[in-house]
């Protein structure tokens, strides 16, 4: 294991973790958040593309379509992740988000058409029972419930991109996956953007632009740099610690401090993201 490639997915990890600072610096509408991290991350990723000889045409109208689906789906994603944030907080928006491998689980099962085992189950309980450490109480009003609920949003929907992702990496490689699903994005966002006449000081602008091209398209080159020497079962667990990282960064840099309350929900629930990882990447053969 190349201590380099270790640190890359360390890096990259702690970049898509103080993504969701981001919620908090930039006052946009979610929407005109994802439009600009998506414009600058497909930028970003044209231009790494074109530096490594790789097409940027997608092998097929199946896959094409199949691409701009995901982007819809992705945009949905990334709206509700930074809701969840300006709602709520970044450790609750993280935290909650952080619950995709869970949900990862019960859609392959779905579309393979297996039975979920009964240890799947049963860490699909206890990482629900985390996030209702998490909750307070259980009112629409309450900043942290409905911070919650797109959080939940934001992974459910990060699941489904999971999913599908992993099909088209046989034929894709990672680095145009991304740029074709940002670039659609930004399609599907832009009339909308066009349509709200909403202005972006260059103070945003400039925080999109780091958003977009250093915690995402970079992260993202980051992480496939590493996993060229790390076992994907150590990546997997490594990425766990994406809340981590965040809620860290969030403490130091926002001085936002998460309850005793959150903390104890959100070790709940990384135990059993971690443990569900573990366990599919067993059954994978990958380990």
């Amino acid at each position: 294991m190349s201590k380099r490639n270790l640190a890359e997915i360390h890096i990259a990890t702690a970049l898509f973790g103080l993504a969701g600072l981001f919620g908090k610096w930039i006052t946009l509408p979610p929407f005109l958040i994802v439009f600009g991290r998506v414009v600058f991350a497909s930028l970003a990723l044209a231009v790494i593309l074109l530096a490594r000889k790789q097409p940027l045409r997608p092998a097929g109208r199946r896959s094409g379509g199949l691409l701009f689906l995901l982007a819809g789906i992705l945009v949905l994603h990334w709206m509700s992740f930074f809701q969840s944030i300006q709602v709520s907080s970044v450790s609750v928006g993280l935290l909650s988000y952080s619950s995709f491998p869970v949900f990862t689980v019960f859609f392959e099962a779905l579309l393979t058409r297996e039975r979920i085992d009964r240890p799947n189950l049963i860490l699909a309980v206890l990482c629900l029972a985390g996030i209702f450490l998490i909750v307070p109480r259980f009112d629409p009003a309450e900043a942290t419930f409905r911070g919650i609920v797109w959080g939940l949003v934001s992974g459910l929907t990060f699941a489904v991109l999971t999913v599908f992702n992993r099909r088209l990496a046989q034929k894709h490689s990672s680095l145009a996956i991304a740029f074709y699903e940002d670039f659609f994005a930004s399609m599907i966002l832009f009339p909308f953007v066009w349509l709200s006449g909403g202005r972006i000081t260059k103070k945003e602008l400039l925080l999109l632009a780091v958003l977009g091209v250093v915690c995402t398209s970079g992260a993202h080159t980051l992480f496939i740099s590493g996993m060229r020497r790390i076992r994907a079962q150590a990546a997997s667990i490594i990425s766990a610690l994406e809340p981590v990282y965040g809620i860290s960064l969030a403490f130091v840099l926002l001085k936002e401090r998460p309850s005793l309350r959150t903390l104890g929900g959100g070790a709940v629930i990384l135990v059993a993201v971690v443990l569900v990882s573990l366990r599919e990447q067993r059954r994978s053969g990958q380990a």
